[in-house]
């Protein structure tokens, strides 16, 4: 069971409604916890920032960015058909990973918790890597999308160091 019939180079509408949909689920999920509780808050903006900080606006366009490349890498993954084991297998890291990504936010602003958030973000950092594996057994377009994604989360996991050991 597969999203198209067509060969898997090439695309029709049914697959970019797929696409679509895909990235919009992942931007939504991805962002709600941000929307909920982020950077906006009195303890946040009495923290020591690392020199390394980059301007705030810079994270919602990030992270824009990356879940969009994440929803299309999602897409190249569930057409090939989730009847396929290695889809389900990848498809299973790929939620499980995204978990974490999701669970960072809460810790480190609702929780005010660098230090567990810094765990988090470190165990993020560990399974993206089977993921992309996993992504790579089924579609090697849709792993290469992951990359950008692991550079910024190791990005983000010294940010969150280097703000655990400014302000411990």
């Amino acid at each position: 069971m597969s999203f198209t019939d067509a060969a898997p180079d090439r695309f029709d509408r049914r697959d970019l409604r797929w696409a679509l949909a895909s990235v919009v689920l992942v931007n939504v999920v991805g962002g709600v916890p941000a929307v909920l509780g982020g950077p906006e808050s009195a303890w946040f903006e009495g923290l020591v920032e690392p020199a390394i900080y980059p301007p705030g606006w810079a994270f919602g366009v990030v992270w824009t960015v990356l879940f969009t490349l994440l929803g299309v890498a999602v897409f190249l993954v569930a057409r090939v058909g989730l009847d396929e084991r290695r889809v389900r297998v990848a498809l299973g890291l790929f939620v499980l990973q995204f978990a974490f990504n999701v669970a960072w936010t809460p810790v480190f602003f609702a929780l005010q918790r660098p230090l567990a958030a810094l765990g988090v973000i470190v165990a993020l950092a560990v399974l993206i890597v089977p993921t992309m594996w996993a992504f790579d057994r089924v579609d090697r377009r849709a792993a290469a999308l992951l990359v950008p994604y692991l550079v910024w989360v190791l990005f983000a996991a010294l940010l969150n160091y280097r703000f655990w050991v400014l302000n411990a």
